[in-house]
């Protein structure tokens, strides 16, 4: 009953159920996308990801510094069907606000030409060899 438990928690959340459709409908996406889309910053998105990963909701795959999610194939069969209904659930809701801001952030990231826009915390050393690089 425990593991059940912490699938009920996990789904009981406004941002990792947006989480979730955001996953039904586009398949694998790295944190950045949804820190982009949901306007929160990376900690927190990852700390969402990963509730929904410690309840065998979702799977992750490491590429360089980002981490990529993705629903379970594998689910054991309570929560394929409490998957399954979630999803049922929020396919029939309007997700046409999450949808814009999710196409607005593809846009941009598209823009820059990165995979994530995400600064990340350098080294002096490291700042001064990009600048040195760039001149």
């Amino acid at each position: 009953m425990r593991d059940l438990a912490s699938v009920f928690k996990a789904l009981a959340d406004e941002t990792r159920l947006e989480m979730l459709s955001l996953l039904f409908a586009h398949g694998e996406l790295c944190v950045c996308d949804f820190s982009g889309t949901l306007e929160i910053n990376q900690s927190k998105a990852s700390r969402h990801l990963q509730y929904l990963k410690h309840a065998g909701i979702l799977s992750d795959r490491r590429a360089g510094l980002w981490v990529y999610y993705a629903v379970r194939t594998d689910l054991d069969a309570p929560r394929k069907a409490l998957v399954a209904n979630v999803r049922r659930v929020l396919e029939a809701r309007d997700h046409s606000e999450v949808e814009a801001r999710f196409r607005r952030w593809m846009a941009q990231k598209a823009k820059y030409g990165a995979v994530c826009r995400i600064p990340v915390r350098r080294t002096r050393a490291a700042a001064g060899a990009a600048k040195e690089a760039r001149r």
